[in-house]
């Protein structure tokens, strides 16, 4: 209560004595006197009761300012639930537009579009969901094809665990360098893409991390990869005519014809098929790696292996291994890499396809960065050699590019191919491509 409604309380028990002694005196002056108090009671009272109203709406509004508070204080709540969520969303991807001079032997079209989309699922940072989804078009018909999909368990700062289908960590190229807007040339290396000499994906489980090593200075690092998967399948090309395409697959050597035995013509390996598969026709497993050194922050050297069993259905397997070899070097403006890979399947003499295949590629590539203007100049030289002449190829890039943006850029390059005479793989030709990654 204020100051000034106590002083007007404590003086009401003697206004009202004054009040009653001077009614007791009939004289004129006192009766002024007394009205005149009764007034100054009056206005008094009036005063206090406005006070009294005004205190009483400072009171209801103190309530409805405790009221905002609180829903402050909610509001600043969920604001810091917001940031401090576990789990996070992001979509990257890449897309390319090209056109192809194929030489006297085809038709010049554009005959790249594509779109991958990639997307990432992160919780803290114990899990990562990953995948990359292929959208095309071949001729009339749109492909949709799951590039990988792994899920990631970082079990600690040196060790991470996936699981699903991932692109081959066997040499660099398929794991870091074959997104469009990565790749510096519209092409890939011969040999390394899919259907040759590196394998482009595998079904299993991979441990995959690095350390510093500080043996070797304090900006040494090693990482490494290991893993277990399905492995590839074989392609079988067909040299014989009227088999029987049930008894091509069960490998059967010869059946009984109207009393008689009829021998099936061999047949040869033409490729292996390593996209990744969830079956696994021989029930072996392949297990492989590579290990990545980094002596100084601008120079990579890495080897990479694999080994296991391959076979057809119903049919004995045979051994299977791939080595490789990558180096990359950076020098200011300019970037250098090299890459070696050679896959080969053993003999079996009981198959239908007895005898064994190889298939090795190389590539030495240059770049280098045209400061300060936003062009880029590329070369490239590759190799792809296999048992299989018709497959042999040897082939020189040299390209120009413009960056756009980081991620965006125009790639135009010309390709001078050796092949089989009359064979797509000895026409050269220019490629066009425009592609950003996101």
């Amino acid at each position: 209560m204020s100051n000034s409604i106590k002083s007007f309380l404590t003086r009401i028990p003697i206004l009202l004595v004054l009040t009653f002694t001077f009614s007791l005196s009939p004289a004129a002056d006192d009766v002024d006197l007394i009205k005149s108090r009764v007034e100054n009671l009056e206005r008094e009272l009036a005063s206090m009761r406005s006070l009294l109203e005004q205190q009483a709406q400072q009171s209801v509004t103190r309530e409805e300012v405790q009221e905002l508070k609180e829903e402050v204080r909610v509001t600043r709540a969920n604001q810091a639930e917001w940031k401090t969520y576990d789990s996070k969303v992001h979509l990257a991807g890449y897309a390319a537009v090209g056109y192809t001079n194929k030489g006297e032997m085809n038709n010049d079209a554009f005959q790249q579009v594509q779109f991958n989309p990639i997307f990432h699922y992160s919780y803290k940072d114990l899990f990562l969901l990953e995948a990359e989804m292929e959208i095309e078009i071949d001729g009339d018909e749109t492909e949709l094809a799951m590039e990988y999909l792994t899920i990631d368990w970082f079990i600690n700062d040196y060790v991470a665990l996936l699981a699903g289908k991932f692109l081959s960590p066997l040499g660099q190229f398929q794991q870091n360098l074959h997104p469009t807007w990565i790749n510096k040339l519209p092409s890939m290396p011969v040999g390394f893409g899919h259907g040759g000499a590196q394998p482009t994906a595998e079904v299993g489980a991979q441990l995959r991390g690095g350390f510093e090593l500080p043996l070797f200075g304090d900006r040494s690092l090693l990482n490494y990869s290991v893993y277990v998967g399905n492995g590839p399948q074989l392609e079988l090309e067909d040299h014989g005519a009227g088999h029987d395409d049930e008894e091509e697959e069960n490998g059967h050597d010869d059946e009984e014809e109207d009393g008689h035995d009829v021998e099936v013509e061999e047949r040869e390996i033409e490729g292996i098929a390593t996209e990744g598969f969830t079956a696994d026709i021989d029930d072996e497993k392949v297990f492989g790696g590579r290990l990545g050194f980094l002596p100084i922050p601008n120079l990579e050297i890495g080897f990479s292996g694999a080994f296991g069993e391959v076979g057809l259905e119903d049919e004995a397997t045979r051994d299977y291994n791939v080595l490789s070899f990558d180096l990359f070097y950076r020098l200011k403006n300019l970037d250098l890499r090299a890459e070696y890979v050679k896959q080969k399947v053993g003999d079996l003499a009981s198959s239908i396809a007895p005898e064994g295949q190889w298939w090795e590629a190389w590539y030495t590539q240059a770049s280098y960065k045209l400061l300060p203007t936003k062009f880029e100049l590329v070369a490239r030289y590759g190799e792809l050699n296999s048992t299989h002449a018709s497959q042999e190829q040897k082939q020189w890039a040299i390209g120009i590019n413009y960056l756009i943006a980081n991620q965006g850029m125009v790639k135009l390059a010309y390709q001078f191919n050796d092949g089989v005479t009359g064979s797509p793989r000895d026409e050269d030709r220019f490629l066009l491509q425009l592609t950003y990654g996101f």
